[in-house]
């Protein structure tokens, strides 16, 4: 009754608006969205400048080291830019329908990745991926060792009457062995040993969405967008979730310049382990964000519900050229409910238990920085204040736990952030990249932020030459030694990350091409999370296809 009377309520407050809507996951004040098919071929590790809660980075998860650093995204006032169709082969350059990885190096792994657009129907675009990533350390490590396998397909089709609908179907398996009593013979001179049946866990996900929205700008000037995700996830423990999301989103330009934009949000999740819990979130979100000349205001709110409880949070931003490209500022202010499920929780922590609790974190941000372009090097600067309740943490729940499984914590806190970030076209096809971000936490109950990093940098080089034939890369990772619980039950910190790391692809003729990657040259072994080391040194070579 709770869900049915929140969601009554915000059709109510958002029915005058979900006809004028925008494509969502784009800033509404910059871009009309024609089609919103994503070709994205492989999940890239990267530093991320959005404030986001709790801080479930993916960085070095397990083998997978594509550390890539971030391109800022620098929105300069003028030009205001609103496509209304995605280019052209001839208008963008040469394109592929198909591209296909394969690739296999040491500790035992294999790759394989591909994907492949079916343009031929006039208005329809589908697009179809897969890919495939293991290793297997057993040699070094008994049960160090990782699958992870992920196929899907995305379409969309765009009407003649100016309206566009899109669906999407994916399955992604990722299995993990807790392998963690390795570290635990160490510590108690023991020879614990387990078949790898006894200590994996698989992690299953279908995924479902579907949506409509204009394809095409309409006369009035209005953007309407409605759309659903739905999602199944189960483990090897009998835990089980379900997730809903509906969305309705609407945007009225004025003069082509000013949007102002209403979106409603319900969220649902159902997680079921030993006992039932839910998590329903339902949201409003208002905005008008004014563009002038040398500046731009955003004024907006965030309205949430949660078990009939109703929180109001800010969505403000004022942002000023202050020497023209060269050098802006802004400020803002933010927040929201975000869910600590068990699909995030899992897929920043695979090693947690399947007997956790759901729980939302309820942040406010604070913020205020710089950023512009300097003889072609993008920067940005930033520093914020954050306030969490339902702050993420993990700790085990017995050191000497035979095979040793995550419980989380949960943890009211402030974190003083500092973030910055650049990217530097230094000469002709060489870019250089770099981000670092450095938070300091006050936690009301538990000593240290367990297991959560404080800094982070990462840079990155990338080179193209030989008439883009080929492209050579290095990327470096730091990372503090995250804290723990010892086992007398003290507060100390993991060992740090240092990861330095190569790659080169080189295309033989136009359409085959090979790569080399070699990751962790430090061969550091550091632990993400206590008990469990990260792999050391890894490589792998390949051939790459595009058609």
């Amino acid at each position: 009754m709770k869900a049915l009377k929140n969601s009554i309520f915000f059709l109510v407050l958002g029915l005058p608006f979900m006809l004028n809507a925008q494509q969502p996951d784009l800033p509404a004040e910059e871009v009309d969205v024609i089609k919103s098919f994503d070709a994205r071929l492989a999940d890239a590790e990267r530093f991320r400048l959005d404030p986001e809660l709790p801080p479930l980075d993916t960085s070095v998860r397990r083998q997978n080291y594509d550390l890539t650093t971030r391109s800022l995204e620098v929105a300069y006032l003028p030009p205001k830019i609103r496509p209304l169709a995605m280019p052209s082969n001839k208008e963008s350059g040469e394109l592929y329908d198909g591209y296909l990885r394969l690739g296999a190096g040491f500790p035992t792994s294999f790759l394989g990745e591909g994907y492949y657009n079916v343009s031929s129907i006039e208005n329809f675009n589908l697009g179809l991926s897969a890919k495939h990533h293991s290793a297997n350390n057993n040699k070094q490590v008994e049960n160090q060792r990782f699958s992870k396998t992920a196929f899907g397909a995305d379409g969309t089709y765009h009407f003649d009457q100016g309206f566009a609908v899109n669906g999407g179907l994916g399955y992604s398996s990722d299995v993990v062995h807790f392998y963690g009593y390795n570290d635990l013979n160490e510590d108690l001179g023991e020879n614990f040993s387990f078949e790898p049946e006894q200590v994996r866990q698989k992690f299953n996900i279908f995924d479902f969405k579907a949506s409509i929205f204009n394809g095409a700008r309409t006369e009035a000037d209005f953007n309407y967008y409605a759309g659903l995700k739905f999602y199944v996830m189960n483990d090897n423990y009998a835990a089980r979730e379900r997730g809903f999301d509906l969305l309705f989103s609407g945007t009225k330009w004025f003069d082509g310049t000013h949007p102002l934009t209403i979106e409603l949000e319900t969220d649902f999740t159902a997680y079921k382990d030993t006992a039932n819990q839910s998590l329903n979130n339902f949201f409003l979100r208002p905005s008008y964000t004014f563009h002038g000349d040398s500046f731009s205001a955003k004024l907006g709110a965030v309205v949430a519900s949660h078990d009939d409880n109703f929180t109001f949070y800010p969505d403000v931003e004022l942002s000023a050229l202050i020497l023209g490209d060269v050098l802006g500022a802004y400020v803002g202010a933010t927040g929201s409910l975000q869910k600590n499920n068990f699909r995030n929780l899992a897929d920043y922590n695979p090693f947690i238990s399947s007997r956790i609790e759901v729980r939302n974190s309820n942040y406010y941000y604070y913020y205020g920085g710089v950023r512009g372009n300097v003889q072609g090097i993008d920067y940005d600067a930033q520093v914020g204040y954050k306030t969490v309740d339902g702050l993420a943490l993990f700790l085990l729940p017995d050191v000497y736990d035979t095979i040793p499984r995550f419980d989380v914590l949960y943890d009211t806190a402030s974190i003083i952030t500092i973030k910055a970030s650049l990217s530097a076209p230094l000469f002709d096809g060489f870019t250089l990249t770099g981000a670092v971000s450095q938070n300091f936490f006050s936690l009301d109950r538990e000593e240290k932020p367990w297991h959560l990093p404080s800094l982070e940098i990462n840079a990155g080089v990338r080179y193209v030459t030989l008439e883009d034939k080929l492209t050579v890369r290095g990327d470096f990772y730091l990372e503090n030694g995250v804290p723990y619980l010892n086992d007398d039950g003290d507060a100390e910190n993991l060992n740090g990350l240092f990861d330095i790391s190569l790659g080169a692809d080189y295309f033989f003729t136009k359409n085959i091409g090979g790569f080399v990657q070699v990751n962790n040259l430090a061969n550091n072994k550091r632990q993400r999370w206590f008990r469990y080391p990260t792999f050391g040194l890894n490589a792998m070579i390949g051939l790459v296809a595009r058609f």
